[in-house]
């Protein structure tokens, strides 16, 4: 059974930060220069109230002027060297915040891609394709921004906010609690339209996977869309979910342009209004000049760290909707993980009363209480009408998807006691469409055994009838086969494929009609190999065309998901059934 991942309790901004301090040794000196470089900033209006106010309190009290111009360049000369200082240390910071970012994202990346690996395949057969890639880099490249700018702003800001007030309060504490009566409004506002934001920007990131997953669907089936002259078809289907994009955009974008424009009116507002108020209290002796001047310029730095955060909190509430749905994908249940990973098995297969049917409709079994027991080296053909369940026995064998009822058994054992991957490691298919990775001739071979040689490469090329088509390439086994394996036919395809079971050495081998799709010269190309290929291996075969399984050791005749008839093709031809009546129905 799938096996369930536990969803963490903590929030979607906090989860994501949590990569960060994966990079603990790189962020936190970086965090810690960002507070220094944040609270440097702060010397910038501290001395140029240093300049403004001690000129005029100096004249005021009759100093004399080459006093007031010695004061002056110390203040600047003073200024220039933060400014250096905080230029040195930003060049590092800066760097030291990127490389975290980008690494905590590998770390994310790498853990997405080993869960998405892990994931049960009936769950990638529910998945529109392109979807989840698009999805998920879609979702990365949001939360990659909050990462490298938002997080670091976010930091810098708030250091700037605090500094700056506790300046204005020392300024004048009346001022500032004036100034002050307007946050809890801003504070309130901001969690409103935050929670719009956020699920506005989670429907957007949907609409652009669907966007995208035309484009990709589009270009993997090209040769159907232009076939059928389909291109105004897939434009208008693009067009269609672009507007879609655009819409659930548009949404988001009135909300946050409300939020921003409600927060810059309100800002500046309160701040023109302490500015008023403060020209009153110095009118009116209650304040000095210099305090007056340090409170408008600190005002205006914490007014604008204030005017940055709708922006700020915006960036970050469209990341948690991504982070949500990265977080729905890593808590998707994955395939089971228990179960022997030593375990060595010959090839004997059994089933014992196994059935089974899909969880999208119960009611309709596919295979119904099959009982069978296959010996270790024996070669077995299934034959059947198109859905009577033949392509679902190889998908049990194989762990794609478990019993409903029953038993399937390796060598006596349970399958759910093996590990799926030390069982998978010692089976091998040869699909009817083969798809080959995008890359050479040798890697796709050596897809079968990772690491192996060029010289087991080749041999099992040339066990699989493949050696000498690939040897006349202009790049021979580095050849490129194109997405999917374009470039080659399917009789070169299916020998590839033969020879990757050929070089992986499985002791049980599935033919799901290997030969169905191919000419006669092709055929007779990839029988002589399969020929070799099943010899002293478990092997099951299915196959439409009867001619291909006469001299199987034992045929089993599926209909309607139960075993009608066993026996070889004599014992079965001789008989008025299900077999016969299937042999002479092809042969007519």
């Amino acid at each position: 059974m799938p096996v369930a991942v536990n969803k963490s309790p903590i929030s979607p901004n906090r989860w994501i930060l949590s990569y960060l301090f994966r990079e603990k040794r790189i962020f936190i000196p970086s965090l810690i220069a960002l507070f220094v470089t944040a609270g440097l900033a702060l010397a910038f209006p501290y001395f140029l109230k240093e300049l403004i106010g001690n000129p005029a309190d100096a004249l005021q009290n009759d100093v004399a002027p080459q006093l007031i111009l010695a004061r002056i360049n110390d203040i600047i000369l003073k200024l220039l060297a933060v400014l250096f200082l905080q230029a040195t240390i930003a060049y590092f910071r800066v760097q030291g915040f990127i490389k975290a970012g980008e690494s905590a994202l590998n770390h994310l990346r790498a853990d997405l891609f080993k869960h998405l690996l892990s994931l049960p395949v009936p769950y990638f057969q529910d998945q529109r394709a392109g979807s989840l890639s698009n999805r998920v880099s879609a979702d990365l490249a949001l939360v990659r921004e909050t990462l490298i700018s938002t997080v670091p702003q976010a930091v810098r800001q708030t250091v700037i906010l605090i500094g700056g007030l506790i300046f204005i309060f020392t300024a004048s504490w009346k001022l500032s609690l004036v100034m002050l009566g307007c946050i809890p409004v801003v504070v309130l506002l901001i969690a409103l339209f935050g929670r719009k934001v956020r699920i506005h920007s989670k429907s957007a990131q949907q609409s652009l996977a669907d966007a995208s997953t035309v484009i990709e669907e589009s270009v993997q089936n090209i040769t159907d869309v232009k076939a059928f002259t389909n291109e105004p078809f897939e434009q208008n289907r693009y067009h269609t979910a672009l507007q879609s994009f655009l819409a659930v955009t548009l949404l988001g974008a009135r909300a946050r342009a409300a939020f921003l424009s409600f927060i810059i009116f309100v800002l500046f507002g309160t701040i023109a209004f302490v500015v008023w108020y403060g020209a009153r209290m110095y009118a009116t002796g209650q304040i000095s000049w210099t305090n007056f001047s340090s409170f408008i310029l600190f005002s205006i730095f914490v007014g604008a760290s204030l005017g940055s955060f709708p922006e700020i909190i915006s960036q970050i509430q469209q990341t948690s909707g991504a982070t949500e749905r990265l977080r729905e994908l890593l808590t998707t249940p994955t395939e089971r993980e228990h179960g022997s990973s030593s375990a060595k098995i010959t090839g004997q297969i059994s089933f014992e009363n196994l059935s089974f049917t899909y969880a999208s409709r119960p009611e309709v079994p596919v295979l119904n209480d099959i009982t069978l027991h296959l010996p270790a080296g024996q070669r077995t053909a299934i034959v059947g009408p198109s859905g009577a369940g033949k392509s679902t026995l190889f998908s049990l064998i194989l762990g794609f998807n478990d019993p409903t009822s029953g038993k399937l058994l390796f060598d006596g054992t349970d399958a759910t006691e093996i590990f799926l991957q030390t069982l998978r490691s010692q089976i091998a298919i040869v699909p009817q469409e083969v798809m080959l990775f995008g890359g050479t001739i040798h890697e796709n071979i050596a897809y079968g055994k990772p690491g192996a040689t060029a010289g087991e490469i080749h041999a099992a090329a040339t066990q699989a009838n493949a050696h000498d088509f690939i040897s006349a390439l202009p790049d021979s086994y580095q050849t490129l086969v194109g997405p999917r394996g374009t470039k080659l036919s399917g009789g070169q395809r299916q020998r590839i494929a033969i020879a990757r079971a050929i070089l992986a050495d499985p002791k049980i081998l599935l033919l799901d009609e290997a030969t169905s799709a191919l000419d006669s010269e092709s055929e007779r190309l990839v029988n002589q190999a399969l020929e070799r290929l099943m010899q002293n291996r478990t092997s099951l075969v299915i196959a439409h065309r009867l001619s291909t399984v006469r001299h199987a050791d034992k045929i089993i005749v599926l209909l309607k998901g139960k075993i009608v008839e066993s026996g070889t093709h004599d014992s079965l031809y001789n008989e008025n059934g299900t077999y016969r009546f299937l042999t002479e129905t092809q042969l007519s």
